[in-house]
């Protein structure tokens, strides 16, 4: 199939893309296009009106705020890998872009891009939940800047309001002792993964943080820091204490393969 009829603006400042989205037509943002270029291909979206931000130079700069680090939103997965930007995750997220997809697909698809889509199943729903921070949204109304925890609303839905664009993405610098693990089951590479786990210690920061993903809906976070099963699963990441910690989260489907990739995740974290 082919996509339906719509019109083409690739703005120069940022502020007209946001006044294009807020212009009473529905709209859809593309940077890489490596999400949306599917969905418009198969109808599964249907704009009026196409905004490339693509070369917005706002969207592609990084930098250090204290112990944070800022990554707009336009950096690709390549550029992660590459270590072409900087990393507050002392490693993680350079491995969870290693293995998304497949090069060509790195090289054009975008942090920002991969949060704003939210699909359940994508790498960086679930690595950046367990990274904990901000995404930084401007729309209309100003900037936001929305705890990811409360970002990822559901499959395909988050907090952005239709004429938000996800700016950045602001995540904590990881202290020197911090470990994390990040294991995701997949019928062969390149794939959407079927489940994920995604585990991150810091003990500088009193963290033991969690992550379940690829479960068809929201990442779902589990606090280890405190008591209960997601507590004790962090003292022995064996798959039985696995399968309490997820047995509580209503899973659709596969439960049992959700605890292993969570269990694997949390073993890496404890043994780094």
């Amino acid at each position: 199939m082919k996509p339906v009829r719509f019109d083409y603006e690739r703005p120069d400042r940022f502020a007209d893309a946001v006044a294009l989205l807020g212009g009473g037509r529905f709209a859809k943002l593309i940077a890489g296009g490596q999400s949306l270029g599917p969905m418009l291909n198969l109808r599964l979206a249907a704009p009026d009106l196409l905004v490339d931000i693509g070369g917005l130079h706002e969207l592609r700069a990084t930098g250090e705020e204290g112990d944070w680090v800022v990554l707009g939103a336009a950096v690709t997965h390549a550029e992660i890998e590459d270590g072409k930007v900087p990393d507050p995750s002392r490693g993680m997220m350079r491995f969870v872009a290693h293995d998304i997809a497949y090069r060509a697909v790195r090289n054009r698809g975008t942090l920002g891009g991969s949060l704003a889509h939210a699909d359940p199943s994508a790498d960086w729903v679930s690595a950046v939940a367990a990274l904990g921070g901000e995404i930084v949204a401007e729309g209309l109304a100003g900037e936001r800047r929305i705890p990811v925890d409360e970002f990822f609303q559901g499959p395909f839905t988050t907090a952005l309001r239709d004429e938000d664009i996800l700016r950045a993405v602001r995540l904590p610098r990881l202290s020197a002792a911090a470990r994390w693990g990040y294991y995701k089951i997949c019928r062969k590479r390149g794939e959407f993964a079927h489940a994920i786990g995604a585990a991150v210690i810091d003990p500088a920061r009193g963290l033991r943080r969690a992550v379940v993903g690829a479960t068809g809906g929201a990442p779902r976070i589990l606090d280890g820091a405190g008591d209960g099963p997601a507590a004790a699963l962090f003292r022995e990441p064996t798959p039985l204490l696995a399968r309490a910690a997820v047995d509580g989260l209503a899973l659709p489907l596969a439960l049992q393969v959700h605890a292993a990739a969570l269990a694997r995740a949390v073993a890496q974290a404890v043994a780094r």
